[in-house]
């Protein structure tokens, strides 16, 4: 009975790093999902937190201190995810929240946040609290970014900007024309 156990232990927070890795390079993308093109989402998924806590009763695993999700070139760190789910004759990720410094990194591509939310359900993600995209030279701020990818709309709003502006900011480098 105990080994059952820690092998749903081990089977779920391998599919909610899967999951967290999947989030991570969606959240990453300032246009959302064309990102996803170059990754290989069949790499294996490494992972590490201080502690991770299996809540079977209310169908969630929770990885709490230092968590760091890894997937190819893909990179999550936050101090606290949450992944709910359901088991009714075989695991479905239902949603995944990240807490505390969330950080996602794909070579020159970042993103970043006080909270990432990816609903599966209804297909939306959602960074919020002083977000900055990076890529490259460009930069993008502000308080709240909405990735719906059944629409592809993705929008972005300036409460809870950094500096508390309330503004959407940053900076682009523009090409050099050739003569």
């Amino acid at each position: 009975m105990a080994e059952r156990s820690i092998r749903s232990l081990a089977f779920r927070s391998l599919l909610g790093g899967f999951a967290l890795g999947t989030m991570g390079l969606l959240a990453v993308s300032q246009g959302g999902a064309q990102a996803i093109g170059g990754h290989n989402s069949d790499a294996p998924v490494s992972y590490a937190a201080d502690r991770i806590e299996l809540q079977d009763k209310a169908n969630r695993v929770v990885l709490s201190g230092n968590v760091d999700i890894q997937q190819g070139d893909l990179r999550l760190r936050a101090a606290r995810t949450t992944v709910a789910y359901t088991d009714e004759g075989s695991l479905k990720i239902q949603r995944i929240d990240a807490t505390g410094g969330v950080l996602v990194t794909r070579g020159s591509e970042s993103a970043r946040g006080d909270v990432a939310i990816y609903d599966f359900n209804q297909r939306i993600i959602t960074l919020a609290g002083g977000i900055g995209l990076r890529r490259g030279s460009d930069t993008l701020n502000g308080g709240r970014l909405v990735i719906d990818l059944k629409s592809g709309l993705s929008s972005i709003d300036g409460r809870g900007a950094p500096g508390g502006t309330g503004r959407v900011s940053g900076t682009f480098q523009v090409p050099k024309r050739s003569n």
